[in-house]
């Protein structure tokens, strides 16, 4: 269906340069994910109304990672968001959180529990939700040391804007691996990645 042309003019621009952007961030994306802890960032040019509305990393990675074939769950109702997702990804909208492949939670102090999200199977763990958070800053909160693969003993993190429940929820889905649910937390133009398979311990 074509989109009205009110909605055309209203629309939030994707990236400039759609293939060389959307390399670059998945470079990120996939560099944050496999040494977790790291803070990378995502410097593409985008859309000052992106910049003003959503942290620009979280925009850029599903820009990169979402497609026509994984729904994404938003925690909020945000229109201009909605209809970017779907006129530049193709992806659709999932009305309930268990319904999404990606979800992206602009509040992490108030975040459905993790059990709300698809946790893949033992057969197709890859079946599973991978969560964008937005927080406030990576420094600042309750300190974390993380463990586990792509660390080579442990690294720190303090992000700021967690439910505190949010980790020991977490914890709980270890003894589901390899199901579980795979983390970017996003902060402008930052993201770091926390894979189902770090191990975090609150300190």
């Amino acid at each position: 269906m074509t989109e009205p042309l009110s909605s055309l003019a209203s629309l939030v621009r994707g990236f400039a340069d759609p293939v060389h952007d959307a390399q670059a961030s998945f470079r990120v994306l996939l560099d944050v994910l496999a040494r977790p802890g790291t803070i990378g960032s995502i410097d593409v040019a985008l859309d000052d109304g992106v910049l003003r509305q959503w942290p620009a990393a979280a925009f850029a990675a599903m820009l990169t990672l979402v497609d026509f074939s994984t729904p994404v769950w938003l925690q909020r109702p945000d229109d201009a968001l909605a209809q970017a997702i779907r006129f530049h990804t193709g992806a659709p909208l999932a009305a309930e959180s268990r319904q999404a492949a990606f979800a992206y939670i602009d509040d992490g102090t108030a975040m459905p529990s993790l059990d709300a999200f698809l946790l893949g199977t033992p057969e197709a763990p890859q079946n599973s939700a991978t969560l964008l958070i937005r927080v406030e800053a990576f420094d600042g909160g309750r300190p974390l040391t993380l463990s586990g693969p792509g660390i080579q003993s442990s690294a720190g993190l303090a992000p700021i804007g967690l439910a505190p429940t949010f980790w020991h929820e977490r914890s709980a889905l270890e003894a589901q691996a390899p199901c579980g649910i795979d983390c970017y937390l996003v902060c402008g133009r930052s993201v770091a990645g926390i894979p189902r398979t770090t191990r975090v311990e609150v300190n």
